[in-house]
């Protein structure tokens, strides 16, 4: 079980920043994953007081401040109409809805945990995240960081005209981690797949071998799927093996970039 010196609201970012530069510091967000930890916090940090909790809809994009639950997610209506489900379906089977009330996007995005539906969503969707320090970083490069002593403010969702947006996933139980799942986007005519739980952190694919230039298809997206399983590193654990994540990755692949052309399609 963690333990905890001191508890601090912070009344600023630049307090949290601060409060946050010695090592044995720890940003507070939902508290479900850190709680599990066996490690003493010299300085728990809360971000409660800094109106991070709300999802703002612009005409260019959605902010989520980190604070913001993955319950906020499932059930925002723009969320829902913008993505055609798809953000829903991304956090709606995690666990179950006490759970995703307590959860943040701040500490599920900073985590970029190898199980993690949303962060697979997110990088297929082409987000970006906002830190208080290094500014906006597209959230691929920020998957590739090293953990630093920077503070995550908010996810930043741009809006893109005729954009399209599936998830995928399979597990051996409803509210169990992922075997693996699968995001994809159709964002300014080309095409973003990313997959996840393989059981690594969510990898971005592209259409760099030119399978979907002319459309998409049942033909191109089973060859994506083909192409996708060769280019994705999966590896073994105890909700599958190695050989059955990459069977996983041709079949969901597929099946995500299929359900963007499918109006009201099934995003589960």
């Amino acid at each position: 079980m963690i333990t905890m010196q001191t508890y601090v609201q912070a009344q600023s970012l630049e307090e949290a920043w601060q409060l946050n530069q010695k090592r044995s510091a720890r940003i507070l967000g939902g508290m479900l994953w850190t709680r599990m930890e066996s490690r003493p916090v010299s300085t728990a940090i809360d971000l409660c007081r800094l109106g991070l909790d709300t999802i703002e809809e612009t005409d260019a994009a959605f902010t989520l401040g980190a604070m913001v639950t993955l319950r906020q997610i499932e059930l925002h209506p723009g969320l829902a109409a913008y993505t055609g489900g798809a953000a829903a379906a991304a956090v709606r089977d995690i666990v179950g809805v006490q759970f995703r009330n307590m959860a943040t996007i701040g500490g599920s995005v900073w985590g970029r945990f190898g199980f993690s539906d949303l962060l697979t969503w997110l990088l297929a969707s082409g987000a970006a995240v906002e830190l208080y320090k290094g500014g906006v970083v597209p959230l691929e490069a920020f998957a590739a960081m090293p953990y630093d002593r920077d503070v995550l403010v908010r996810v930043i969702l741009p809006k893109r005209p005729g954009a399209a947006f599936a998830y995928q996933a399979v597990r051996i139980g409803r509210t169990d981690l992922p075997v693996l799942n699968c995001a994809a986007a159709r964002l300014d005519g080309g095409y973003r797949v990313a997959v996840g739980a393989r059981p690594g952190k969510a990898v971005l694919l592209q259409d760099d071998a030119g399978l979907l230039a002319r459309g998409l298809t049942e033909e191109s997206a089973a060859a994506f799927g083909r192409w996708a399983a060769g280019q994705v590193p999966t590896g073994s654990n105890a909700r599958g093996s190695a050989a059955y994540r990459t069977h996983l990755v041709k079949v969901l692949s597929r099946r995500a970039l299929l359900a963007l052309d499918r109006t009201g399609g099934d995003q589960g």
